[in-house]
């Protein structure tokens, strides 16, 4: 059984037992979210979130952690200017315990 979820505006294919890294969400450790599922997927048989078939998905937030440091730098060839700056995205980490 898997189900597609939609976490800051973006799609995971997520069973349960299974951890994922999504954006931040806004909720503590240790804390459980229910997240919106669009589809649910049982064998055979498909849940749509369209159809009025919504099915909930609980997740307990693991921990909340930070992205890998993406470097971004500037110049404009011929005047010496240059322009270094870094970024790192905030991200949570969820683990899936129920899907019903």
């Amino acid at each position: 059984m898997f189900a597609i979820v939609k976490v800051g505006g973006k799609q995971y294919r997520v069973e349960e037992g299974q951890q994922v890294v999504v954006d931040r969400v806004d909720a503590a450790e240790g804390a459980t979210v229910e997240l919106p599922s669009l589809l649910v997927a049982d064998g055979g048989d498909l849940r749509l979130a369209a159809d009025g078939k919504e099915a909930t998905v609980t997740a307990l937030v693991v921990e909340h952690l930070r992205g890998p440091k993406i470097k971004i730098s500037r110049f404009k060839p011929k005047r010496g200017w240059r322009k270094k700056a870094g970024f790192r995205a905030a991200q949570t980490k969820l683990e899936v315990q129920k899907i019903a």
